[in-house]
């Protein structure tokens, strides 16, 4: 399998010694997998092995340990982090590196069974045990062979992410607004794993934010379990408007994109705030799951279609230029040809710009999961593949109507295989779920960088993605 190991580029957020590293303490691979929110704990951890002179390496040939930061969160995911345990442990078996580490929600989730399954692995590190893994490594490191488990309750107050060597490109970061979640879905583990909500201080989150734009981030991504709930723990009533008004003054930051948006304490006063900001991008990322209000009441989400509806409606029409991506599920317990077919034309109506489709997976210790009239999985797979169509239809006519437009492209990387060639995205994209634009200078003597923001037409299309022209600005 072709795992996700994180480069050893050098972060924005701390500069890594250059050259020789041969006084490191020891070296280590990361492999880091699941959502953004993972992501930012993963770069939390590398923070704090490169204060204490452990040196990261691009390949675990060169390693002396890897950590795997798993995900948990359904099967293709939990597939996928077993993959890359065993693979570790393979290289393991061979003589290849010393020791194993696994962090993050699968190792949260299954503990002890996990070990059980894999008795090699060196350690194990829960959600909230991530602050110490330097202790953990710092053992291994000095041949302490006793194998280490730490788990730890959810803190009472926020595990601040201040220290942290970011692994995305250094014009972009993912800024974490609270932990945990207090819904209740029917199909979701997350509970389980994560804890319940709890909201980091508003300061604590605008330095953080500050921090990432005087490092040279231009474009902030802002995370949570569930955005809209943020603050409502600590100030009794969400907060949401309060923070986004708040970041929207820090001029070191260009761009700040919403995401995990519940469908829930969206009022007048947070939509006028969306409307009116200048750096809070009009993308929001919205995951509804349904549409049918049968299947919305057995996943416990609390809402209806003609809410969902209402909602949507108020966002379009205030927000210029407003673009949405959603995320369903096809094939939850119970979900009739009808239900899909309320489902179809849900999306049908709605038009979103960018919509996913996962297909229902069992989670241990859910109600979901108890829950009769399974759907067989040839036909949970079939009806994703029908509301793919349609979206993907959407989706294309409204990426060929962006033809003829002008609009800023924030530079992610050269194109590999074809020199001159960049790969960017508008504000409609977010980094890596959505489509990209591939970019190309107005002229040779155009000098174009990664993070750079560039005006640019855009020409043509190719399927999901956009083929634009530098303008030289």
């Amino acid at each position: 399998m072709q795992l996700p190991v994180v480069s050893d580029t050098p972060s924005p957020l701390q500069n890594r010694p250059a050259g020789d590293d041969s006084s490191k303490r020891g070296r280590y691979a990361v492999i880091s997998l699941g959502c953004p929110k993972n992501l930012v704990d993963t770069e939390q951890m590398l923070g704090r092995l490169d204060e204490d002179g452990y040196a990261m390496v691009d390949s675990v040939d060169n390693a002396d340990f890897v950590v795997v930061n798993t995900c948990g969160f359904i099967d293709s995911a939990r597939d996928e982090s077993l993959g890359a345990i065993d693979e570790m442990l393979a290289l393991k078996r061979q003589g290849k590196i010393r020791n194993v580490v696994v962090t993050g929600c699968l190792a949260e989730r299954q503990q002890g069974k996990l070990l059980e399954a894999r008795p090699e692995i060196d350690a194990m590190i829960g959600v909230f045990g991530r602050n110490e893994i330097v202790s953990v490594i710092d053992r291994l490191q000095s041949g302490i062979e006793e194998q280490q488990k730490i788990f730890r309750p959810a803190p009472i107050n926020p595990l601040s992410d201040a220290v942290r060597s970011a692994v995305t490109p250094r014009h972009f970061a993912y800024l974490k607004i609270s932990e945990g979640c207090d819904r209740l879905c029917t199909f979701c583990a997350i509970p389980k794993m994560r804890g319940k909500h709890y909201s980091k201080p508003m300061d604590q989150v605008i330095d953080e934010a500050k921090r990432l734009g005087d490092s040279g981030v231009k474009e902030v991504v802002v995370v949570a379990q569930d955005t809209t709930y943020y603050g409502k723990d600590l100030y009794g009533a969400p907060r949401l408007t309060e923070l986004l008004t708040e970041l929207d003054k820090i001029d070191s930051v260009e761009w700040i994109r919403l995401m995990y948006f519940y469908p829930m304490y969206i009022d007048d006063a947070l939509i006028d705030t969306l409307a009116g900001a200048k750096r809070v991008l009009p993308y929001i990322d919205m995951p509804l799951q349904h549409a049918s209000d049968t299947m919305l009441k057995r996943m416990a989400r609390k809402t209806t279609r003609s809410l969902q509806e209402e909602i949507l409606g108020k966002l379009r029409s205030r927000i210029d230029n407003l673009v949405m991506r959603t995320t369903m599920i096809a094939g939850f317990p119970g979900e009739t040809d009808e239900d899909f077919a309320e489902l179809i034309d849900f999306a049908e109506q709605q038009r979103f710009e960018h919509l996913g489709v996962f297909t229902y997976s069992v989670e241990e210790d859910t109600p979901a999961a108890k829950l009769p009239n399974r759907v067989p999985k040839e036909v949970a797979e079939r009806r994703q593949g029908e509301l793919m169509a349609v979206q993907q239809q959407i989706a294309f006519e409204w990426v060929q109507s962006r033809i003829g437009t002008v609009d800023d492209v924030i530079i992610d990387s050269p194109l590999p295989e074809q020199e001159g060639v960049w790969i960017g995205r508008t504000r409609s994209e977010a980094p890596d779920i959505d489509g990209i634009v591939y970019v190309s200078p107005s002229d040779d003597s155009e000098s174009i960088q990664v993070g750079d923001i560039k005006k640019c037409e855009i020409v043509a299309s190719d399927g999901y993605d956009l083929i634009a022209a530098s303008l030289g600005e």
